[in-house]
């Protein structure tokens, strides 16, 4: 999975970042509408609008001119509920977009795709086979805006019929809504009336006749007062036609007779046909949106105009898209209110480092193209770092873009098999990208596209499928490469998509070997006929002495289970394939899957890889999370209404199978990022029953060194927290993280025996969920390691009301945690409050003499206190010795560790300060290491020179060299 790589630093202009002054955006992405419901909304205000290419904003508001028209006061207030139920019900949001804040609104802003006015001679022109790139606007054509669409042509002919066309994705449901919308709000004064159909409803109608007014008054109910004056509204009135490739149209006369009464029934498609041909209605202006094979069902004769929306052809419309929908300001919030907002400067440096890799990382630029591909990109980056709304995974949400992008998508509404669009793409598509990263590819020759479309094709109306497919959708999937060296190739639009196709295309079993086609052909055939031919043998049996017949018998039932086996046996195959691809060594020691998909879409920062270097090797660790995902109950609810079911038999199967191989390799140590791709598979594959089977022998989770962002810890929260076994240790040391992600994790926290959180940055915020952790009463942590972390005195003073009523904590490492002499008094006061405590470590803290004497005096007295660490404190020659001396004088009590020293002889705990020192060496301040390192090296000298011991002085020059080595690691002389 690799989309971006090493950019250049960069910086959006000025003058661009001063335009954009709202932190709102409206998306857009193919939204199949329906119709709004009868009832009546109070119409408030209308909303502000930022836009960008043409937009319609520069209209008035509406100032009664309908009044001309429509002079009743009866019908002035019809048009006005119309408007007010239209506002309500295009302003609704699907739930994918909920995600984005509670105050987000899709009317709010908008950002215009580029529509390039065309030409007949164009749409005649044959296509290319693989007709991928788009298509620069023609000289003296300058982009439309949709205010501009029905202003007369080159000849000054008055437009009424404007047919815009695109391909999946380009946004043209978004601009329908974006212009009813705008006449809703006044924004479109040459209309007096505005009626939206959906072809896609007017088809499901089937050829049920019913008149235009029938149909009117059966979706907008307030118009029945208003539909005998819709003759009289000429060219005021605006029917919009969305979808016209679900109708299916016949122009001919001996096909559709003319008919000119708005109020005589005929079949709906009868009624579009009349209304293109002028003959009904003749004044009144028409709207039609459909995709690229659909635009011949119209004859050129009576269009006006032909618009082709060509997506965000200009990279500045991509940076607009994100900055205003990135920069939202509650969408950082969880759903209910949970979770904590994404400051407005982690936004901007989100947008920054997008528009970086979209300046310059040209492939990506090429993928937003699309403007619904920039929604899956806004999508991931929402997902990856703000808090997820809870069951949300990675592949629910390229679950959810298809089915924004497919539902009720068929390929070809002509075609009596009324074949799913987004089930053809999985057949071809898919195979297309399992073949690309079985063989570990990502770039395609065109001979490799042509070969995985055309499989299998025999037939003319297969042909005609391919050819509606690649007019219509085969540019949401393939894109041309650009990268330099790369001419004539093609890559997957998103680089995860193709591991999305390609697991698709495994769990809805379409990878069949031959043996496994021929094999069910022939079962099947036994099946149905196997019960006939049993029952004759077994007559044949009784009659006559053929010995034979009963093995016969036994042999045709045989044959199904057979063919069962080796269905098994190719699930096992795959689910080995899968887990090998997830446990690939080679993978072992790089970014975690969601961290190298962050990097995909923002780019790493630094310098570019040399062009002479040896390629990367592809690496497809999403392709197992996908396919892991795709089984879950969700997805394959959602794909079943993509008309991509997958059964529950074979989603169990393949679950078996994968869960047997992982069984086998899932109990071997893996690395940190490793690890937490393994719990991100479970967490994608939502079923606690097999999670918690296959994770039962997890006893350690070690996540040092991955950074936990909102979206880890929800992983490692959901996949972990409700297990029932303990874990030994916890590890997160050095995770980056934050009071959110502690109080994320607690379910886990409460498994674990050993808690490692050093190197986190925690301070006064994290103690006090580290207090309500302790004093749960399911807690059963005994080793608490807190080191390197700025908790300061106030911190532990809120630790210690904790630590007063927790009884399984008996070792506590409060290491350079800035406690300086306040804690360490502090902790001498309150060290009483818990008598469980068996070691207690404060090194490398700053403080004095007094203190460390106070705290050690406190240690001596308490009951459990076995040992204490203060090595490394700003201590004198004389309070060291103090220490040591009552450290060795009171029978019982605590040890005491200052030194490396104990007198004349080595100190037993030597090996733990010089290890705690190795490990810290690159964090702690190194001066001032290397001075306490140099006066723990002259009491060794000190010692070495005190005994006349042989033995004691090998002991004393042995840590000598290493106390020298970690001198000479810091810059400092070893002599």
């Amino acid at each position: 999975m690799r989309w971006g790589h090493h950019l250049p630093r960069a910086s959006w202009g000025s003058g661009f970042r001063r335009a954009l002054q709202r932190p709102d955006d409206r998306i857009p992405f193919l939204i199949h509408w329906s119709w709004p419901l009868q009832g009546e909304r109070p119409f408030g205000p209308p909303r502000a609008f930022i836009h960008h290419h043409g937009s319609s904003v520069d209209s008035a508001p509406p100032s009664g001119r309908h009044g001309r028209l429509f002079p009743s006061a009866s019908a002035t207030e019809a048009i006005q509920r119309h408007r007010r139920n239209l506002a309500e019900w295009f302003s609704r949001l699907p739930r994918e977009e909920r995600q984005f804040g509670p105050t987000f609104a899709l009317d709010t802003v908008h950002v215009d795709p580029v529509i390039r006015e065309s030409t007949p001679d164009e749409l005649l022109r044959p296509p290319a086979e693989l007709a991928l790139e788009h298509q620069p606007p023609q000289a003296g054509l300058p982009p439309l805006a949709l205010s501009q669409l029905f202003n007369p042509d080159a000849c000054g002919r008055r437009v009424q019929t404007v047919v815009l066309y695109g391909t999946v994705g380009t946004g043209k449901s978004t601009l329908v809504r974006k212009m009813v919308l705008d006449w809703c709000y006044g924004r479109l004064p040459a209309f007096e009336l505005l009626i939206p159909f959906s072809c896609e409803d007017l088809s499901s109608l089937g050829r049920a006749p019913a008149s235009l007014c029938q149909l009117v008054a059966q979706r907008y109910t307030p118009l029945k007062e208003v539909l005998p004056l819709m003759a009289a509204a000429g060219s005021h009135l605006l029917f919009v036609l969305h979808g016209l490739e679900h109708l299916n149209l016949d122009f001919r006369l001996a096909g559709t007779g003319l008919c000119s009464d708005p109020e005589e029934p005929q079949e709906p498609a009868a009624i579009i046909v009349n209304l293109l041909r002028k003959y009904m209605l003749p004044q009144a202006s028409i709207l039609v949106t459909t995709r690229p094979s659909a635009i011949g069902r119209i004859p050129s004769k009576y269009v006006g105009r032909y618009g082709e929306i060509c997506g965000f052809s200009d990279t500045n419309l991509q940076k607009l898209y994100f900055q205003l929908r990135l920069n939202q300001p509650d969408c950082g919030y969880a759903v209910g209110g949970s979770g904590v907002s994404a400051t407005p400067a982690q936004c901007d440096h989100l947008v920054q480092m997008l528009s970086r890799n979209l300046e310059g990382h040209h492939q990506i630029a090429a993928a937003c193209f699309l403007p619904s591909y920039c929604w899956l990109v806004c999508a991931t980056l929402h997902f990856l770092h703000a808090p997820t709304p809870a069951g949300q995974t990675l592949t629910s949400i390229y679950t959810s873009f298809l089915r924004l992008n497919f539902s009720g998508e068929t390929l070809d509404s002509t075609d009596p098999s009324n074949l799913s669009l987004m089930a053809y793409a999985a057949r071809t598509m898919g195979k297309l990208a399992y073949e690309g990263v079985s063989s570990r590819k990502t770039y395609f020759s065109e001979e490799d596209v042509c070969g995985c479309l055309e499989a299998g094709i025999r037939t003319e109306e297969e042909f005609q499928l391919l050819h509606i497919f690649r007019r219509d959708a085969l540019r949401f999937f393939l894109a041309p490469c650009v990268e330099p060296g790369r001419a004539g190739t093609f890559v997957f639009t998103v680089p995860a998509m193709q591991e999305y196709l390609a697991a698709l295309y495994i769990v809805l079993g379409l990878r069949k070997t031959t043996l496994q086609k021929v094999g069910k052909e022939v079962a099947e055939l036994v099946g149905r006929v196997g019960e006939d031919v049993s029952l004759v043998l077994g007559i044949m049996a009784k009659l006559l002495p053929l010995r034979a017949l009963p093995l016969l018998f036994n042999l045709i039932k045989v044959v199904p289970r057979v063919f069962g086996r080796m269905v098994g046996k190719s699930r096992e195959a795959v689910a080995q394939a899968m887990v090998l691809e997830m446990f690939r060594e080679e993978d072992y020691y790089n970014d975690d899957v969601l961290d190298q998909m962050g990097a995909s879409i923002l780019g790493v920062e630094g310098p570019r890889r040399h062009p002479d270097e040896p390629p990367e090797d592809e690496v497809f660790e999403l392709f197992p999370m996908f396919m892991g995902g795709l089984l879950s109950a969700h997805n394959r609810a959602v794909l079943a209404q993509l008309g991509c079911p997958i059964k529950n038999l074979d989603a169990l199967e393949n679950a078996q199978a994968i869960k047997k191989k992982l069984g086998k390799l899932g109990r071997q140590v893996l690395p940190p990022s490793e690890l937490l791709d393994h719990l991100f598979f479970h967490y994608e594959f939502q079923n606690q029953r097999f999670s918690a089977e296959v994770l039962s022998s997890l006893r350690q989770l070690n996540l040092a060194g991955v950074r936990m962002t909102p979206v880890k810890c929800t992983v490692v929260a959901a996949v972990l927290g409700s297990g029932r076994h303990a874990l030994d240790e916890v590890n997160l040391a050095s995770c980056q993280l934050d009071p959110a992600g502690l109080r994320t994790l607690l379910p886990v926290f409460l498994r674990a025996r050993k808690l490692g959180l050093q190197l986190n940055s925690l301070g006064l915020e994290a103690c006090k969920d580290l207090r309500d952790l302790l004093l749960h009463d399911q807690c059963q942590i005994t080793t608490l390691r807190l080191s390197n972390n700025p908790l300061t005195a106030a911190g532990v003073a809120v630790l210690m009301e904790g630590l007063a009523g927790n009884t399984s904590v008996t070792h506590l490492s409060l290491l350079h945690t800035g406690l300086g002499d306040e804690g360490l008094e502090l902790l001498a006061a309150q060290l009483d409050r818990n008598q469980q405590l068996q070691e207690l470590n404060v090194a490398y803290n700053g403080a004095g003499d007094t203190a460390a004497l106070a705290l050690a005096r406190a240690a001596q007295e308490h009951p459990s206190l076995e040992l204490l660490h203060l090595y490394f404190n700003e201590l004198s020659s004389e309070g060291r010795q103090v220490l040591r001396d009552l450290g060795g004088a009171a029978e019982g009590g605590a040890r005491v560790v200052v030194s490396l020293t104990e007198g004349t002889a080595v100190s037993e705990y030597w090996s733990v300060i010089l290890s705690e020192v190795q490990r810290n060496l690159n964090s702690w301040d190194r001066a001032r290491v290397q001075r306490h390192l140099e006066l723990l090296l002259r009491d060794l000298e000190d010692s070495r020179g005190a005994t006349l011991n042989p033995w004691r002085k090998a002991q004393l020059l042995r840590v000598e060299g290493e106390v020298r080595a970690l001198l000479e690691q810091l810059g400092g002389s070893g002599s």
